[in-house]
């Protein structure tokens, strides 16, 4: 694969059994419903998994995956820029559920939190409300929270990035225990 290889969601299922499948979401995401046999390293953890997908892509291929392909294209931008050749899931695991294909769920894994583009529109909603409410009541200078919330999206639609989306993905619930991604890098190794 190149790096900047696609793969159809029908592509990757008739494949998924050559595929090294690597899901960039967060671990709350990814206990919500992931590819079979996909492994979870958040993307900002794939800094530290750099050597052992380097070796995974050194034996086969190596499909990134998140919810939409925003994540995944950007975790296969880093990858490249790193030398190792990946592809991306047109649509994510989003587009592989509606089409029907089966997602597993870890049992005994902890509840599945909200979506990450969830709890960006939640977080959005609330400062933009809170803004809103706060320059009504308190002083209208508190309406430049919504105007910088407004213009944070306004940037994340047109760069396909979101800091904010970054900011939740340290919050604790979000957060990979260190046990869980060794033990993903150590199944990645044994692959």
């Amino acid at each position: 694969m190149t790096t900047s290889a696609a793969l159809t969601t029908d592509q990757a299922r008739t494949r998924l059994h050559e595929l090294t499948v690597v899901d960039v979401r967060t671990p709350g995401e990814y206990a919500g419903g992931h590819l079979p046999g996909a492994l979870n390293v958040p993307l900002d953890q794939i800094q530290r998994a750099l050597p052992d997908l380097r070796d995974a892509a050194e034996r086969g291929d190596v499909l990134v995956v998140c919810a939409s392909g925003a994540r995944s294209e950007n975790a296969c931008r880093i990858l490249a820029e790193h030398g190792v050749p990946a592809a991306t899931l047109t649509g994510g695991t989003g587009a592989w559920a509606a089409d029907g294909h089966e997602l597993h769920r870890p049992q005994g894994s902890p509840r599945a939190t909200w979506g990450m583009e969830r709890q960006v529109r939640l977080t959005a909603g609330v400062i933009v409300l809170l803004g809103l409410l706060l320059g009504l009541v308190v002083h209208p200078a508190f309406q430049l929270l919504s105007a910088g919330i407004a213009g944070g999206l306004v940037f994340s639609a047109l760069t396909n990035t979101c800091g904010m989306a970054a900011i939740l993905a340290k919050l604790p619930h979000n957060r990979p225990r260190a046990a869980d991604l060794d033990n993903t890098l150590t199944a990645l190794r044994n692959r």
